[in-house]
């Protein structure tokens, strides 16, 4: 009997464990979203239209 609890309670917390992953992956999904349609808003993407540095790799 003692082995159920201990099996029930296990499985209550996966089932929030896999609550709370869903709930993270879908407000990534949202704050993706939201970036990629940024261009609707008051703020846009920043560019200042010069090529990037190329730095030299590191010598030993």
């Amino acid at each position: 009997m003692f082995e159920y609890e201990i099996h029930q309670i296990r499985s209550a917390e996966l089932i929030q464990q896999a609550e709370a992953h869903r709930l993270a992956r879908t407000a990534s999904k949202a704050r993706r979203a939201a970036r990629r349609s940024g261009g609707q808003e008051a703020e846009g993407r920043v560019s200042t239209h010069r090529p990037r540095r190329h730095r030299a790799a590191r010598t030993a």
